[in-house]
């Protein structure tokens, strides 16, 4: 302890260099550490920049850098898709509100049917009845719940087959088609499989990586203008309404029977009856013939008299200017789909 005291500061110098020795070693692995992650990290990029060198197509040298070519395109692809979302606008649900009750959608669902019903006879077209008495309306499709108050199952699908089913009916009554036939959609409730067999399709939606598609057929008459109205209401629709068939056949022409049969005409026409056979003539009187002499008992043959007689005929053909294209009516059977792009997360 003498000789601590006497090399005091001898002690305290030796202890502080050793200090910083330790300190320096520790700086010095903590470099050397370091380095060695960095070396890793530079193999590593190394071996990437050798495997995009590569690469088919090459990602770029110089002035051509096709990594930021494909983030441009990444970027206007993203464009393209929120652009094509606008064409694609989900359809109304009727009603709308988050937690359908049984008494909410059958007052929608009545209320939409008679809206319904009174666009389609203001604009001149005819819906199928199906029953005799007044009170039996067209449902477009949802027989099996016009007369319902309590339904099974989650209503939400319901709901949304009913708006689109209101668009589709505007669509055609905008069109002003001559009748609308028959409207089929897909089962969506176990009330469906109690309902008209004729409401329904066997197909159901079908489910891709961008939408859900959802079919409808449509069964209607009308005449060429009034198709291309419907099919330019779907392609102008916001809805996404996709045509993805469409069978045209001549309509078949129905005759009410109350309708009384088309008047027959009948106009009198002149015919001429067969003359008489001539006299018997003498030696004499075929003498006074040869030679020119009369006789009181020559004759001149009277014409034949005119007889009328009754038959029927044709009407008399209309005058003016003649149709060179006499268009007929269509039965237009149609399938179409909604699409409805899924729900970003």
């Amino acid at each position: 302890m003498g000789w601590i005291k006497r090399n005091l500061f001898f002690v305290i110098g030796a202890v502080v260099a050793l200090a910083l020795i330790g300190f320096a070693g520790f700086y010095n692995y903590s470099g050397w550490k370091h380095n060695a992650n960095e070396a890793e990290e530079l193999k590593k990029s190394y071996e990437e920049l050798k495997r995009l060198n590569s690469l088919n197509p090459h990602p770029g040298l110089g002035k051509v850098n096709n990594i930021e070519l494909a983030r441009q395109q990444q970027k206007e692809i993203r464009d393209f898709l929120a652009k094509a979302y606008r064409r694609f606008e989900r359809i109304p649900a009727i009603p709308g509100s988050a937690k359908i009750t049984s008494e909410e959608y059958a007052s929608a669902l009545r209320s939409t049917i008679d809206q319904l019903t009174r666009d389609a006879a203001n604009n001149g077209v005819a819906v199928p009845s199906p029953g005799p008495t007044p009170d039996k309306k067209f449902t477009f499709s949802f027989s099996a719940q016009s007369q319902r108050v309590q339904f099974k199952g989650h209503l939400q699908p319901l709901a949304v087959q009913l708006g689109e089913v209101k668009v589709i009916a505007d669509i055609l009554n905008k069109a002003k088609i001559n009748s609308l036939d028959q409207l089929r959609r897909e089962r969506v409730s176990p009330d469906d499989d109690a309902g008209t067999q004729s409401d329904y399709l066997d197909s159901h939606s079908q489910t891709n990586d961008l939408a859900v598609l959802a079919p409808y057929e449509i069964t209607f008459r009308c005449f060429s203008p009034e198709l291309a109205d419907v099919l330019a209401g779907f392609a102008n629709s916001p809805h996404g309404i996709v045509v993805k068939s469409m069978n045209v056949e001549p309509a078949a022409i129905t005759m009410s029977p109350d309708q009384p049969p088309p008047a027959v005409a009948y106009v009198p026409t002149p015919y001429t009856a067969a003359p008489p056979p001539p006299p018997i003539r003498s030696e004499s009187d075929t003498f006074r013939q040869r030679y020119g002499i009369g006789s009181k008992d020559s004759y001149r043959a009277a014409p034949p008299p005119t007889v009328y007689a009754t038959q029927p005929i044709a009407a008399a053909p209309k005058t003016g200017p003649k149709a060179v294209l006499d268009e007929k009516q269509l039965k237009v059977v149609m399938l179409v789909q909604i699409v409805k792009p899924l729900v970003k997360k």
